[in-house]
């Protein structure tokens, strides 16, 4: 009686340049303890330069490398049908003046953009409007009107995006949060399509 193998890919990984890519690398193995250890140093691949950052290894090549090797296993897949490794290379220390010169641009940008909205809506007008609506008394600078809106536009800001620099609010995922994990999700549908090299059978040999 063969003993069943349960194989779960892993969606995501990161190594490094030229490692030899064993199968507890790329996926979660359910075995037994006689067989568990040895199946998970399995080598599956080596990762080289024309490989350039991103290897996608399809499920279908890693089980029949293993029928292979181990005739009396059957190996079940549960889980995605892929793994998209992302290659490490070397990362340069961060450059303070790199850094301050796109956070200036950046808040450039942002304080123009605000400004531009509250001019297109004539903004001062409104308030003034209010304030008179409220109090009967006409001022070209309601400073009571001002001041909480201001400081509300950036207490608002920070609740919108659940962030105080590293600090969360609460654990939800802010909208930014959300879009960019459509996008990343995106990003791996078209990897795994197009990156998918089902048929070179000799990276598996």
């Amino acid at each position: 009686m063969s003993h069943i193998v349960y194989v779960r890919m892993k969606k995501n990984v990161e190594l490094a340049y030229s490692q030899n890519v064993k199968l507890k690398d790329i996926a979660y193995i359910s075995a037994g303890i006689q067989w568990k250890d040895k199946l998970e140093a399995t080598p599956i691949y080596k990762i080289s330069k024309k490989d350039h950052n991103v290897v996608v290894v399809d499920s279908f090549l890693v089980i029949d490398h293993l029928n292979r090797q181990y005739s009396d296993l059957e190996f079940q897949l549960i889980g995605p049908a892929q793994t998209i490794i992302r290659i490490k290379d070397y990362k340069k220390p961060t450059n303070i003046l790199i850094v301050s010169a796109v956070w200036l641009l950046l808040f450039i940008g942002t304080a123009m953009t605000i400004m531009n909205f509250h001019y297109d809506v004539s903004m001062q007008e409104v308030q003034q409007k209010l304030h008179y609506l409220l109090t009967g008394d006409e001022s070209d600078y309601p400073l009571w009107i001002q001041i909480p809106y201001s400081l509300g536009l950036g207490v608002g800001m920070l609740l919108f995006f659940n962030h105080w620099f590293t600090k969360r609010f609460n654990d939800e995922p802010s909208p930014l949060e959300v879009e960019i994990f459509n996008y990343q999700q995106d990003l791996d549908t078209y990897l795994t399509h197009y990156e998918n090299n089902l048929n070179d059978a000799k990276r598996m040999d």
